[in-house]
């Protein structure tokens, strides 16, 4: 029997004092001072401590490690989902830790160490600090797509971080020893021997509900070894460098590249993806943390040897791996010719959208979704929502999902994201020359083959123009205390309140899950499309300062009480 998929970790591990889950019943080692008054002295510091000094607590307590759901943690976490005025909601969103290296720049060692000189972990992947994972995903016809995204693409990132052997950013891990682990910069064959044998297992997830059902891929001579990496193989190696030998980094790219080439074409028949390898026909490796913000255009050879394979390579060949697995499965659906060209809600009831006066026929589904992801790495097990804590944020965006940080000090909404419509200037370059024409609707909005969003997963009737769910990837190392707070929401959020009035209206919430709340709230009230909502709202270091920062949340107060007044007028809406 294959081994179990691991479920998600919805959860967070962190250690606390025994005394506050159990009462301690030992006696205290602390001295009564039962003497009368008139025989106390007060103390002299001459005379030695005092003795009624309170004992240290850290490693001489008895600590606990517990397991606490993120949606418990009410002051550190919130999220609020709504279905507007739509008969179905189509969003989802996952919030848990993913076990994957950690990636977060290297803090001091004053941070890092704790009081008996050694590594103090909570228990992450390797013995790292906990990688936070949050997501937003919107789907658009039908819920399968999101839904898939929420279950699976999670593993997707764990799995390519396996298959291409990624590597810690904060030094020694605990499994594997120096002189068990190969140089990270050794290539060829020696290197090749030194590497964990793969099996024939490719997806880390099973297909998408209501799909079809994806078999193994067979033995291709472009793969590792004659074939793909397992998800399921277990390698783990220490060193301060992201990246293993590169000609299987290679080999992993280039077929995964090909395998676009040959199911989609088109547009992906001249696909560059950002931070793959040029060798294997993309844009090349980061070479370092920085370079992460920017996106390079070059199509100069560098020297291979001084390429290394980073987080980012990780995260766009997850998302590419996910969306390909889900295309895949779309096409396998065989479509009725005759049902195609009937009403989607043909079989429904008037009024009552949930029932059906004829059994249910299945269909292809044809939908897709978009997808915004947080994840946040510390250098040191210290929760990156202490105001002491430093820590790094990865954000990948497919879509127009938003991820908005707040910044302590102004005050002010920082987007990390940007909108991928056809009007987006980067995007409508990209997809011309594929797409014959862009039209406009009624709305004044451009679409492209019917579609609002220029990268998306699923939609397998525009893969061919360019519909790809190629992530937008940004690396912001936060400052202890330098942001206040995360906000990721859907565009039934976003297409309703500007970055400036979601950030303030958490502001004047006293937790985030109060503010996940009243953003939703808010948003479905002063909407006119009434779409689907969704805000995930994620504590940082400066959450107790958050409306210290500029003018605090009164910046937009006026401007939105406006608009809930318009928006109960009786006269809003004339017919």
């Amino acid at each position: 029997m294959p081994p179990q998929e691991r479920q998600f970790h919805n959860y967070f591990v962190t250690h606390l004092p025994s005394s506050s889950l159990h009462p301690d019943s030992r006696p205290s080692t602390r001295p009564h001072h039962k003497l009368p008054r008139s025989a106390s002295t007060p103390h002299d510091s001459t005379t030695g401590p005092s003795p009624a000094t309170a004992p240290v607590v850290g490693h001489s307590r008895e600590m606990t490690v517990v397991r606490i759901p993120l949606r418990s943690a009410k002051h550190h976490f919130g999220v609020s989902l709504a279905r507007g005025t739509r008969p179905y909601n189509e969003d989802t969103y996952q919030a848990g830790v993913i076990e994957i290296p950690a990636f977060a720049k290297r803090a001091p060692m004053s941070l890092t160490r704790s009081q008996n000189g050694t590594f103090d972990s909570v228990g992450g992947a390797g013995g790292d600090p906990q990688v936070f994972y949050f997501g937003v995903f919107d789907g658009h016809g039908g819920s399968e797509c999101s839904a898939y995204l929420r279950e699976h693409l999670h593993q997707y990132i764990e799995c390519s971080a396996k298959k291409f052997g990624l590597l810690s950013s904060l030094g020694k891990s605990k499994t594997a020893s120096d002189s068990e682990r190969p140089s990270p910069r050794a290539v060829g064959p020696a290197a090749e021997r030194d590497l964990p044998k793969a099996s024939t297992e490719d997806s880390p997830a099973p297909a998408p509900k209501g799909s079809g059902v994806l078999k193994p891929p067979e033995k291709t001579p472009g793969s590792v070894g004659g074939v793909r990496t397992s998800a399921r193989d277990v390698y783990q190696i220490s060193q301060p460098l992201h990246g293993v030998g590169l000609p299987k980094a290679v080999d992993l790219e280039r077929d995964l590249i090909t395998r676009w080439k040959e199911i989609v074409g088109g547009y992906f028949r001249r696909f560059k993806p950002v931070f793959f390898s040029l060798s294997s026909g993309g844009r090349g490796y980061p070479p370092g943390y920085d370079i992460a913000q920017q996106t390079r255009h070059s199509s100069s050879v560098r020297d291979q040897k001084d390429e290394l394979v980073g987080v980012e390579t990780i995260m766009v060949h997850a998302f590419l791996q996910a969306d390909l697995d889900f295309v895949t499965a779309q096409v396998d659906e065989k479509e009725d010719v005759v049902r195609a060209e009937r009403a989607l809600n043909e079989g429904e009831v008037l009024g009552e959208p949930h029932k059906l006066t004829t059994p249910e026929e299945k269909r292809a589904f044809k939908g897709g979704s978009t997808c915004s992801i947080a994840m946040i790495s510390t250098p040191s097990p210290m929760p990156f929502w202490h105001p002491a804590s430093p820590s790094t944020l990865l954000t990948c965006h497919v879509g127009d999902t938003r991820i908005l940080l707040c910044s302590t000090a102004t005050g002010v909404a920082v987007p990390l994201t940007t909108n991928h419509h056809p009007s987006s200037p980067g995007e409508g370059s990209r997809l011309r020359r594929y797409a014959g024409s862009f039209v406009t609707d009624s709305f004044g909005e451009e679409r492209m083959s019917g579609l609002a969003n220029t990268r998306a997963f699923g939609d397998k009737q525009s893969k061919r123009l360019g519909v790809s769910a190629e992530p937008e990837i940004r690396r912001v190392e936060l400052g202890p205390a330098e942001y206040s707070f995360i906000a990721l929401v859907s565009d039934g959020v976003s297409g309703t309140l500007n970055d400036q009035e979601i950030v303030d209206i958490v502001k004047e919430a006293k937790t985030p899950d109060e503010g996940a709340k009243d953003v939703v709230s808010f948003a479905t009230e002063v909407s006119r499309e009434g779409d689907n909502a969704t805000c995930l709202v994620v504590r940082l270091g400066g959450w107790e300062r958050r409306e210290e920062g500029g003018v605090g949340a009164m910046g937009t107060r006026e401007v939105r009480e406006w608009r809930r007044q318009e928006a109960t007028d009786p006269r809003r809406r004339r017919t």
